[in-house]
């Protein structure tokens, strides 16, 4: 039955005409080649505005304008499909620590930066309000915070949000992001911040990658029984706000639906921090208990963290 229901997961969509073109080959990443990509990306991005406006796709249109928007650097960008944008904030060439947020199901380049009253719950806006957060508990925390949209989630009404299917597909490309920036300054500390699936997306990438933290919240599991399973030396944290409908979500895993133990439960071993009441989607929101705890463990402040 998984098979059956992966095979169908992957092939959603495939018969919808793409009209958004393939971008062109990039520069392997390095410190030299920085500038270079954000430029083709930045171009990449003002042709696909140019079809979104001609195809007369609003909603993506306005995005793609946002995307624009002086000062903005990305990584990587494609237009296809649901989309996939890489945002960095801040500079890589300086930094001392990263952070890479991990987005999870019905992210798509449409709400990159927007999604209803609350912008910090998409991969931008919350990456602007890490980066703020940081800046207020350090004065120049040499940190560069990296919105990542590099795969495909799922739609939380779709059967592909209880298997692992692309997951595992976003494990592969987060895997070679951590990698390339590791190249750039192996002294750099990583952090990586994981919401609901996408801390699927991070169990199934993180074995061996050189990260330092790991922190999993709003999850419903990450394929592992406990945080020794993961197979990383990273510090593996977890958070879950009182008012995240999370909770009532069964954590189980059989016959390859469900992503296994709850990342708050004892049993898993992570280290559990204080989220308050935090919904499925306030994680990340300005002043909140979470953000600040976030921010700190991204800093490298473990020992300051407000554990649960």
């Amino acid at each position: 039955m998984a098979v059956i229901v992966a095979v169908w997961v992957t092939t959603l969509g495939a018969t919808r005409v793409n009209v958004y073109a393939k971008p062109g080959a990039l520069p392997a990443l390095s410190v030299s080649t920085l500038a270079a990509r954000y430029k083709a990306n930045r171009r990449a991005i003002g042709e696909a505005l140019k079809t979104a406006l001609r195809v007369r796709d609003r909603d993506r249109a306005r995005a793609l304008s946002r995307l624009l928007t002086p000062g903005r650097r990305f990584l990587s960008f494609d237009p296809r499909g649901t989309g996939h944008a890489v945002e960095v904030l801040g500079d890589l060439t300086r930094a001392r620590r990263l952070a890479i947020l991990v987005p999870g199901a019905d992210t798509t380049l449409t709400t990159f930066d927007e999604r209803g009253q609350r912008p910090y719950s998409t991969p931008g806006g919350g990456a602007r309000a890490l980066l703020g957060e940081a800046g207020g508990l350090e004065r120049d925390p040499h940190l560069a915070v990296i919105a990542w949209l590099g795969y495909s989630p799922p739609k939380v009404t779709s059967a592909g949000v209880i298997t692992d299917v692309r997951a595992d597909a976003g494990a592969t490309r987060l895997r070679r992001l951590v990698s390339d920036l590791h190249e750039l300054d192996p002294s750099a500390a990583t952090t990586l911040l994981c919401h609901s699936y996408g801390t699927v997306v991070c169990g199934e990438a993180v074995r061996g990658l050189p990260v330092d933290d790991v922190a999993a919240f709003g999850s419903p599991g990450m394929t592992a029984s406990s945080a020794g399973a993961l197979g990383t030396r990273a510090n593996v944290w977890a958070a879950r706000g009182s008012r995240d409908w999370m909770q009532f979500v069964p954590h189980v895993r059989v016959l390859g639906l469900g992503f296994g133990t709850d990342p708050v439960s004892p049993r898993f071993g992570a280290r559990v921090f204080a989220a308050g009441s935090a919904g499925h989607s306030d994680y990340l929101k300005p002043g909140s208990l979470s953000l600040r705890n976030l921010a700190l463990i991204t800093l490298g402040r473990g020992s300051q963290v407000t554990p649960a």
